[in-house]
């Protein structure tokens, strides 16, 4: 498959943004990691010593949410995000420029419907911020809720920013294979 028919997917995003959606991915992995760690300490300290490691319950909860929306943009870019391509395949190969047409709509759709959930999330995470919301029991363990806010907000942008990368460069390509045919 030559590079005009080929998606946007796996290609390098404009303007090196695609080391910021790898960076964040990476963050999300790391995170994991702490989590397993903290996981399996939880375990050993109730089997071994009868003694959880407090605010796990919480901290994992939290992290998931967290770890979910850090990863959101390299999974977009890498072409990861579950979708149906039955369509989409065979026009590549039948119709590339409409295919190319039909991503850049798909991506477009993407960043709006990224963008109406930013907007949603912002109120919320100043919010949390204002009452100091947390998750735990006082007196045991409490942990803040907007840092994890403030991640998601983080991941949505460079979602939103990826999504609209992504709509520019198939309407790029949909333009170069027009140009192209006989």
């Amino acid at each position: 498959m030559n590079s005009e028919v080929q998606d946007a997917y796996g290609q390098p995003l404009p303007g090196h943004f695609q080391r910021l959606t790898r960076t964040l991915n990476a963050l999300g992995t790391l995170w994991i990691v702490a989590l397993m760690l903290l996981i399996n300490s939880d375990v050993l300290g109730r089997e071994l010593l009868n003694a959880p490691v407090r605010g796990t319950t919480e901290l994992v909860s939290l992290s998931i949410v967290g770890i979910v929306f850090l990863q959101l943009a390299d999974t977009l870019v890498s072409g990861r995000m579950t979708r149906a391509d039955v369509l989409l395949d065979r026009l590549k190969r039948t119709r590339p420029a409409l295919a190319a047409l039909l991503q850049a709509i798909f991506h477009a759709v993407g960043a709006a419907l990224m963008g109406v959930i930013l907007w949603a999330a912002w109120e919320p995470l100043v919010e949390s911020i204002r009452i100091q919301e947390y998750v735990g029991a006082l007196g045991d363990f409490t942990a803040p809720v907007w840092p994890v806010r403030l991640i998601m907000l983080v991941g949505m942008v460079a979602t939103l920013i990826t999504f609209v990368l992504l709509a520019w460069m198939d309407l790029r390509r949909m333009a170069r294979l027009r140009e192209a045919r006989p």
